[in-house]
């Protein structure tokens, strides 16, 4: 195909080509993140997150092979606070099923990384990415290792004086994951659409449905604390908490502000009246988009239908007193309704 540089510097014939595998190779790394996002909920769940107390972002690719190697990591185990005020006398054999959760959420970091960063090489090396594009996709790379090392930090809140890691690494650790995705999932909307530099038309329609974007990531911020917390093991009724409307204890621990991230009630509590609250907006919205176009209603239908299907399994975890199965695919919902949101924005959004 010919190289040929387009009118007013523009991207080349190849350039442009390029630009739908370009998309598919983002939506699969985006679709690696929520596979990620689906083992660290359950790596947070069996509470398996502490069992490999050492960062080796190259040999730790590589599992113990022999029971020597087993029993120098149970070891390790064994000196950090988690081992020995909630797991003393933990056999070698229930170490070996946490180990391998973490570990399989580590190697997969590792391997989303391998597949972002080889892909990139090769578009770079044959001149498939445009200029502009050039940017966005080296920021995903560095938010990837960002993640890494942020991944890190929230493991070693949990290594010294603490049976668990603190609820607000572990809420930035799962946010920023959010963000990434989001950010890949956006780009690739953009080169499959061909609005890649486009700018974006604030419509009524278009603010709504950023407002609603924005109300998602935070309601996934609000999860990070209920997790963090354990705050989803207590108050397991619905639609009332502790017989009430608004239960008792929502403000008891001094400063006042500290309550939205450390008392599980409050915790709790905000989870439930923001899913409220942007279930009852996402109707109103719905309501709007009559004389939408009909990609922009389809979009918004399968958006409302996330956003009810969220609430019921968030409900049904509740009140089973968070299973795993249910955890995990609660967590693994929150990214396929933010993805939801994310395109019905660029629809409505990128005309």
């Amino acid at each position: 195909m010919s190289d040929a540089v387009l009118p007013h510097n523009g991207p080349t014939a190849r350039q442009i080509a390029a630009r739908r595998p370009i998309a598919y190779w983002l939506f699969t790394v985006a679709a690696l993140i929520f596979c990620m996002v689906i083992v660290g909920g359950a790596t947070r769940l069996t509470e398996s997150g502490l069992s490999i107390t050492e960062w080796k972002p190259v040999m730790g690719a590589i599992p113990p092979l022999s029971e020597e190697h087993w029993l120098e990591e149970f070891e390790k185990y064994r000196q950090i606070p988690e081992y020995q005020l909630v797991n003393k006398g933990m056999s070698l054999a229930e170490f070996q099923y946490i180990y391998w959760w973490e570990w399989g959420h580590r190697f997969l970091g590792r391997f989303i990384g391998f597949a972002f960063f080889v892909p990139f090489v090769f578009f770079l090396a044959t001149k498939r990415v445009e200029r502009q594009l050039v940017p966005k996709l080296a920021a995903m790379f560095v938010l990837g290792g960002l993640q890494g090392a942020l991944g890190w930090y929230m493991v070693m809140s949990g290594l010294v004086d603490r049976v668990d890691v603190s609820q607000y690494r572990l809420t930035a650790h799962l946010g920023l994951a959010f963000v990434i995705a989001a950010y890949i999932f956006w780009v690739a909307l953009d080169l499959l659409r061909g609005t890649l530099g486009q700018a974006l038309t604030w419509t009524g329609t278009a603010k709504r449905a950023a407002v609603l974007t924005g109300a998602i990531f935070c309601q996934v911020l609000l999860g990070g604390f209920v997790a963090g917390l354990r705050a989803g093991h207590a108050y397991n009724t619905w639609p009332l908490m502790d017989d009430r409307i608004i239960p008792r204890g929502l403000f008891d621990l001094s400063p006042w502000w500290v309550n939205f991230f450390e008392n599980h009630i409050t915790v709790q509590f905000d989870h439930r009246m923001v899913a409220y609250a942007i279930t009852a907006f996402a109707l109103y919205h719905l309501f709007t988009l009559k004389s939408a176009p009909r990609a922009v209603k389809l979009s918004g239908h399968l958006l409302m239908a996330a956003i009810l299907l969220q609430v019921v399994l968030g409900i049904w975890t509740l009140l089973a007193v968070v299973p795993i199965p249910l955890g995990v695919i609660h967590q693994g919902g929150a990214m396929l309704v933010l993805g939801a949101a994310l395109l019905h924005l660029h629809l409505s959004a990128r005309r």
